[in-house]
């Protein structure tokens, strides 16, 4: 064993008793950091516009800071980008991360150097604790590779300017420095293609043992690899152990992703965003993610059946049930303040804090009052690919057909298969027999004949990479959205049909 796998043993212990600290006392450890953050960022111009010094508990708190999205603080971040300082945090951002949102256009997320260990020790714990419950730390010793965006900058104001995986490209840990891939010459490429091309060029002789990404842009890597050397990942990289991915429900990718590596491995689910590293999986047999209740971010959750009323409900981490879907609110040393990131969780566990993503807010179906959200789509179509067991999926998105040419309305799953199911007719209804069971809406409208049963409609290889390739969304961060209440990617993605 190398050095790395030998010390990162007993640092694992002792981030895992850290760990159950302050997860033994979540209440407490949320309200330190509501304290601590609104103290910081009382002489801002947005602690002065919200009365930051009269805020005492978490209901004054409620009372003063609204809820929103990036288009409530834009005229803040509008100002911190001409270099006005103080605005939503003390001083100016080390960063601007550089998102693309659906409704706001681009996005210039702050990260602070406060917050910046909430994004770089976040990650490194996730990994610890594999090596803590599994007792596998052999992994540090060989190459790892972080499928990521570029980590070129530009400035805004003197201010770094990037994407969230470039910029935190830049503060991996010197003692990973060494094995890490790909080169950063590589690593700069912009053309998402090109860089598959060169990162598979740079690894295929390599030690490859921890590979991290998402999971359809992973994908892409692996069959790339498979075409030059003609093997199955397993072969490519007999010591490969561990793969990490975030960002989408792994899941529908499983089956493929496995397949072309060969064998099943372990893996680590994350859930990192610009705003924040939210969650990590701490566990090998439990559902979830623990969510991360001491790295400067205080949460607040909306029900998400109330999230577009005019006074929705907000409530703490103490007051949260399992089971219902909530809107993610976020107040960081960021300086974002009742931030919705867009996402819905459930808890699946309140000891400790677990959840799951459960899908987006504005993404969902409900074209018809059905309201079926993303949970709901990944379970139908898991449910009927298990039924039919060669079935692999590498990428699907639900659209309504609102105005079909014939028949009733209905929605369109655009499904780009693996390997395609015999019985296609078998696979629509398995997965029309599951999401009715899943959304009581949806079964209503198919009993009341307002809906007929979906429609699957098969595509091409490749058809979602031309999609995001076309979009000029391929590779990197970028995802698929699952739903949509429009037509606008299935008119796209009906050219590809087969």
């Amino acid at each position: 064993m190398g050095i790395r796998s030998v010390l990162s043993k007993p640092f694992a212990k002792y981030i895992v008793n850290q760990q159950t600290k302050w997860a033994s006392n979540p209440i407490d450890a949320q309200n330190s950091i509501l304290s601590e953050i609104t103290k910081k960022a009382k002489n801002t111009a947005f602690g002065k516009d919200h009365h930051f010094t009269d805020i005492g508990d978490y209901q004054t708190f409620k009372e003063a800071v609204p809820i929103g999205d990036y288009e409530v603080i834009r005229h803040y971040v509008d100002r911190i980008k001409t270099g006005e300082e103080d605005v939503l945090w003390p001083g100016l951002p080390a960063y601007f991360a550089k998102t693309s949102g659906t409704t706001s256009g681009t996005k210039y997320i702050p990260i602070t150097k406060e917050s910046v260990p909430n994004h770089i020790n976040s990650a490194r714990n996730a990994l610890l604790n594999y090596v803590h419950n599994s007792g596998n730390s052999k992994f540090l010793d060989g190459n790892l590779i972080f499928l990521s965006g570029s980590p070129i900058m530009t400035q805004t104001s003197g201010i770094h300017t990037g994407r969230l995986s470039g910029i935190v490209n830049h503060h991996v840990p010197a003692y990973l420095r060494s094995n890490q891939m790909p080169s950063f010459d590589t690593n700069c490429i912009e053309d998402w293609e090109d860089k598959v091309d060169r990162i598979v060029n740079e690894t295929y002789q390599k030690n490859m043992t921890l590979i991290s990404g998402i999971p359809p842009w992973v994908q892409m890597y692996f069959d790339k690899l498979t075409e030059k050397t003609g093997k199955p990942i397993k072969d490519i990289f007999p010591d490969f152990s561990l793969f990490v991915y975030g960002g989408v429900n792994f899941e529908p990718y499983k089956a493929k992703l496995f397949e072309s590596i060969g064998k099943t491995i372990d893996s680590v689910e994350t859930y990192p965003a610009s705003e924040g590293f939210i969650a990590y999986q701490d566990t090998l047999d439990q559902e979830g993610l623990l969510l991360l209740l001491n790295t400067g971010i205080f949460y607040e959750f909306i029900p998400a059946d109330e999230y577009f009323d005019e006074n929705p409900t907000r409530l703490s981490i103490g007051e949260v049930k399992k089971g219902v879907n909530y809107a993610l609110i976020i107040n960081s040393n960021a300086g974002l303040w009742g931030y919705s990131i867009g996402d819905t969780i459930q808890f699946v566990s309140t000891d400790p804090y677990r959840v799951i993503v459960t899908g987006r807010i504005k993404h969902f179906i409900s074209a018809f009052g059905e309201h079926v959200i993303g949970q709901e789509v990944e379970k139908a179509i898991n449910y009927a690919a298990k039924e039919q067991n060669r079935t692999e999926i590498t990428e699907f998105t639900v659209a309504p057909q609102v105005t079909p040419e014939s028949g009733l309305p209905r929605h369109q799953w655009f499904i780009e298969f693996g390997e395609q199911p015999e019985d296609l007719e078998r696979f629509a209804t398995a997965i029309d027999h599951k999401l009715r069971e899943l959304n009581s809406y949806y079964d209503d409208l198919i009993t009341g004949n307002i809906l007929e049963r979906l429609e699957i409609i098969p595509l091409k290889k490749n058809a979602f990479i031309d999609y995001m390739r076309s979009q000029g969304k391929l590779g990197g961060q970028n995802k698929v959205p699952r739903l949509s209440n429009d037509r606008k990617i299935a008119t796209e993605l009906i050219k590809s049909r087969i």
